[in-house]
């Protein structure tokens, strides 16, 4: 069973909430790539829209959006994601995953770009107070 680590960040609130997503929803979330909207029923926040922002593997290795594989992949690069400035500006081969989310993503970076009825605070509060 496909299982993720989501952390949503709020600009509204200027806050970042972390919640699991497990079952049918995190199986609808498989084959969306970085920069995909989705309804905000996945992660438990009906009535929000949710921009898919990022993310990771299980070992850690950052998703990269332009890399339309699912996979791992060596690339030769001088900036951006998963690669820290350099003041010569050394080209570094870092691995990096592809931006589409597949079973081997554990964690799954999001941000809400429409808001519901209720704060995402409320939303995601209830559903601690379940387990």
């Amino acid at each position: 069973m496909v299982e993720f680590q989501v952390s949503i960040a709020d600009p509204k609130e200027g806050k970042s909430f972390q919640t699991k997503v497990e079952g049918h929803h995190a199986n609808s979330l498989i084959g969306k790539s970085i920069s995909d909207e989705v309804d905000g029923i996945f992660v438990g926040l009906p009535g929000y829209k949710l921009r898919i922002t990022g993310g990771s593997d299980s070992d850690g290795f950052p998703m990269k959006k332009g890399m339309p594989i699912p996979g791992r992949k060596k690339i030769i690069g001088k900036k951006g994601v998963g690669f820290k400035s350099n003041p010569k500006e050394v080209k570094l081969k870092k691995t990096l995953r592809g931006s589409r989310i597949s079973t081997d993503i554990s964690q799954v970076n999001m941000k809400v770009v429409e808001h519901g009825p209720k704060k995402v605070s409320e939303l995601l509060q209830e559903d601690k107070g379940e387990d």
